[in-house]
């Protein structure tokens, strides 16, 4: 059985979502903090052989402290952050463990997935070694000016809303740091990837895996939780958690 690594990146400032005190990752979506919701999806499964958190040394003592009791039964490589997201995942990268295979790179703020999800993802990468879920657009794509006057309409075929995991193999993603000279320009995993000549498959992505970036997709995400699918029973249980999305 391939394994894999996760790295989950929280390190970020949450500067688009405003009214909370915590930053989003920290923040309790239905009672449960959002960086739980999204760790616990990794934790249960077999071929995932280190999960990784990414936060921001600033946030690290407090961190521990406000969440002693969920460490105590997640077994979680915490990791410092850096000033941005590259270098966040290059911190988590530098300490994978050698018996993974892949590495998969998650927003800390996703938290709505399901083991499908992350079945079809994993099974990708296996055959394509970088991989990464895509929504196809379906609305009309409009290129504007910094007045908001519309400049272009844009053709829209071929275009997809990239999400994550993005997953690839070990060696590829470390060859895509390696050489990578501007960390703080690259937005995803992915760019990086092709950047250093290597092809990057697209599978589809799936719309409840939503993003937390402004208040209003925490709104929607509330919404979300209680349409996830599930299944199983007491044994899908986390001590300190609701059931597993399935």
């Amino acid at each position: 059985m391939a394994k894999f690594a996760v790295i989950l990146p929280a390190a970020g400032n949450s500067s688009r979502m405003t009214g909370f005190q915590k930053k989003k990752p920290f923040v309790e979506l239905k009672g449960r903090p959002v960086w739980v919701r999204t760790v616990e999806h990794f934790l249960s499964r077999e071929d995932v052989c280190q999960t990784i958190l990414v936060i921001s040394p600033d946030d690290m003592a407090w961190f521990r402290e406000t969440f002693r009791p969920n460490l105590a039964f997640m077994d979680i490589t915490l990791v410092a952050g850096g000033s941005c997201r590259a270098e966040s995942v290059k911190n988590g990268l530098q300490v994978v463990q050698p018996e993974a295979d892949y590495v998969a790179v998650h927003d800390a703020a996703r938290p709505l997935l399901t083991s499908k999800w992350i079945d079809e993802i994993f099974a990708a990468a296996q055959t394509h070694n970088a991989v990464i879920p895509g929504l196809r657009i379906s609305s009309t794509v409009k290129r504007i000016n910094s007045s908001g006057l519309i400049t272009e309409t844009v053709d829209r075929t071929g275009l997809v809303q990239a999400q994550t995991p993005q997953v690839f193999e070990r060696s590829v993603l470390e060859k895509a740091f390696a050489i990578c000279r501007k960390l703080a320009d690259a937005t995803d995993e992915a760019s990086m990837v092709e950047s250093a000549g290597h092809p990057v498959h697209v599978i589809d992505g799936w719309p409840m895996n939503i993003k937390l970036t402004t208040n209003e997709d925490f709104k929607l995400a509330e919404l979300y939780v209680n349409a996830m699918p599930k299944t199983g029973g007491l044994g899908n249980l986390h001590p300190f958690g609701d059931e597993l999305f399935r």
